[in-house]
């Protein structure tokens, strides 16, 4: 047997690093808005994230995605998805590190700290399980607006275990949950739903018609919505009720996505579903709002997972790979390339861990504007960074093996979840025009980095010119939006960023220093030194 060639000039597998302690920005993140033991609570976690089993865990569930059994061999309806053994592994990881409800109950002051660093981290070896670990996550405070209801379900919402199958949430040790709001004819605009739900003599909802979206069909519990005499209601629809029989939940199919592939998303048929009502009849919106606003917490921690893996990815690579006499790494177009990215992720991970120091404190008017901002900004931004990660690593990059496809495909997801970029564009002006005091707080905010840039300083006037000229808002609503997010994030790295990083910040994202594409970053900037900055150490 011949040997051709021998090859050489390739980057090893990127295995063995801590994607949470080993990233300067998110450790520094999780000690400033909680403590170092808060950090070193999430060591096993962070060694797990960046191991070759967690790599693999992530490349199994996307090769092998759900399939749908409607029916049993008998041809009784069973409407049932089957996972791969690994899904199952990455949703046990999520529940028993804490990644899904238990910060709702846990008596830790920095619980929702903790767990957005430990999300940021985790998924960044698989995304799509965090879907339902997000929803289980986000469904607790909505709950709560139901006492007897929560009083019977959170106990499994908040639990750390992980329960696969179909049973009585009663009797199982841990609850997943989901949500099924837009239906074909409306999509975002909830209001047209077409699904009616009707009183029954018990206390429940006889719930009939369709979602034409509902991810992780085999969790627990829904929060669904539906038409009352009085408006759009929120109901709790359970896929096994307690006595123990199934509920009517009919899969029609699962959803053929660019992304996600591994999490199972549907379409479901309600003929007469049993569910309970949450909240105030024809006060179904404000009440699943409970549920959506931390769904975008997620987005944008998950957006930032999603650009952190891919600089990684960038920068191991190019200390790995020789072109023109020497490594990708030491080229200094190269270097402004990576570092622009890593500025990009820097400031993503700031303003994702605040949002969730914003929970643990109960910042619930800084929340409502600093979150839709962040989740249109930063979720925004995702698809153009990964895709600049792949060019990082040419052809390469554009191959399944290197695992930046996965992340090209899922780069768009979370800027169309709950409410793609024109919804939450819009919902930031409804929040600046209902909450004086949600504008008050993110100008609180802002006001703490006043004075220590000029590039700042100018960017936060452009921002108040702007909200102070209501005529056509809807028409600005986007640029509102993104100046909004770019000046917390500005605030937030001026005051905790090295100068460096906070630098190149301001001249590019805020002193129009910066071109239409990455890697553009001015003459003078520190490039080396962000880049060693974002380089992971090994667990």
């Amino acid at each position: 047997m011949s040997v051709t060639h021998e090859v050489t000039n390739q980057a090893p597998p990127l295995a063995g690093h801590d994607p949470i302690a080993g990233d300067a920005a998110l450790a520094e993140a999780c000690v400033r808005h909680a403590d170092a033991a808060t950090l070193d609570s999430l060591k096993a976690l962070g060694a797990l994230a960046g191991s070759e089993q967690a790599q693999e865990w992530g490349r199994l569930a996307n090769e092998n995605p759900p399939r749908l059994r409607t029916h049993d061999r008998y041809g009784h309806r069973v409407d049932e998805v089957e996972f791969h053994p690994v899904w199952h592994d990455l949703m046990r990881t999520a529940f028993e590190h804490g990644l899904a409800g238990a910060p709702w109950t846990s008596p830790e002051p920095h619980a929702h700290v903790r767990r957005a660093v430990g999300y940021l981290g985790w998924t960044q070896a698989e995304m799509g399980h965090a879907c339902p670990v997000t929803m289980t996550y986000a469904v607790v405070p909505a709950l709560r607006r139901a006492p007897e209801l929560a009083a019977r379900y959170e106990p499994g919402l908040t639990a750390t275990a992980y329960e696969f199958g179909l049973a009585a949430p009663a009797g199982k040790r841990g609850l997943v949950a989901g949500m099924g709001m837009t239906e074909k004819q409306g999509g975002s605009d909830v209001r047209a739903n077409a699904s009616r739900a009707v009183p029954q003599a018990d206390g429940s909802y006889a719930l009939t018609g369709h979602k034409w979206f509902t991810s992780a069909p085999m969790s627990d519990l829904f929060l669904v919505l539906a038409q009352l005499d009085e408006g759009v209601s929120c109901f709790l629809v359970p896929r096994v009720l307690p006595d123990g029989t199934r509920n009517v939940f009919r899969l029609q199919r699962l959803k053929d996505k660019l992304g996600d592939r591994s999490n199972a998303s549907s379409e479901v048929e309600f003929d007469r579903t049993t569910g309970w009502l949450v909240g105030e009849p024809g006060r179904g919106v404000p009440t699943i709002i409970e549920m959506v606003n931390m769904t975008r917490l997620d987005c944008v921690l998950g957006s930032a997972a999603t650009v952190r893996a891919a600089l990684t990815q960038a920068i191991h690579h190019t200390r790995h790979r020789r072109a023109f006499g020497a490594l990708l790494a030491d080229q200094p177009l190269m270097q402004n390339v990576l570092a622009d990215l890593a500025v990009e992720s820097e400031a993503a991970t700031a303003l994702a861990i605040r949002l969730a120091a914003a929970v643990d404190a109960g910042e619930q008017d800084f929340l409502r504007l600093a979150g839709a901002a962040a989740k249109f900004w930063v979720c925004k931004r995702t698809p153009t960074v990964v895709a600049e990660a792949l060019e990082v690593l040419g052809g390469n990059g554009y191959v399944e093996e290197s695992g930046l496809p996965r992340l090209y495909r899922q780069a768009p997801l979370n800027s169309v979840w709950e409410g793609s970029g024109n919804v939450i564009a819009l919902d930031v002006l409804r929040a600046l025009g209902r909450s004086s005091a949600s504008l008050a707080a993110v100008r609180a905010e802002l006001d703490l980095a006043g004075g220590a840039d000029p590039r700042f300083d100018a960017a936060v006037n452009r921002l108040t010119t702007e909200l102070a000229d209501p005529e056509a808002l809807p028409l600005r609503a986007r640029r509102i939006a993104g100046l909004l997010a770019l000046c917390l994030q500005g605030s937030l790295l001026l005051r905790f960023a090295p100068p460096t990083v906070a630098d190149a910040f301001c001249a590019t994202r805020l002193g129009g220093d910066g071109g239409a594409v990455l890697g553009t970053l001015p003459a003078g900037t520190a490039v080396t030194g962000i880049v060693e900055r974002s380089s992971v150490s090994a667990a």
